[in-house]
């Protein structure tokens, strides 16, 4: 059962707006080899506004991705490419609707 999650909003500097842009699809694959990993998402909100949300059957699975490869990408081009470090946050899932479609 997803229990727990992440929320992290991205800002990044507008000459490196395509760039985390990249990242963030590309790190689609990261995403796909954390088994405890089972909700992913990127998202773009504005011209350099983007977040992930992902979700987790526990809080291990939830601190193991935090300690995983996406994250020290992403903080490994922070200073340079983003406005502010991005803010992530802990969340605990109230409810939840998945519909797989192929």
């Amino acid at each position: 059962m997803i229990t727990v999650g992440l929320l992290a909003t991205i800002e990044a500097k507008p000459e490196h707006a395509q760039e985390v842009a990249d990242l963030l699809a590309s790190a689609q694959q990261l995403a796909e080899q954390e088994d405890g990993t089972v909700v992913w998402f990127a998202f773009q909100t504005g011209p350099t506004s983007f977040g992930v949300f992902d979700a987790f059957p526990s809080d291990a699975a939830r601190q193991a991705h935090l300690n995983g490869q996406i994250a020290a990408a992403l903080m490994a081009i922070a200073g340079e490419k983003l406005s502010s470090p991005p803010d992530i946050k802990a969340v605990d899932i109230l409810a939840r609707k998945i519909t797989l479609d192929g």
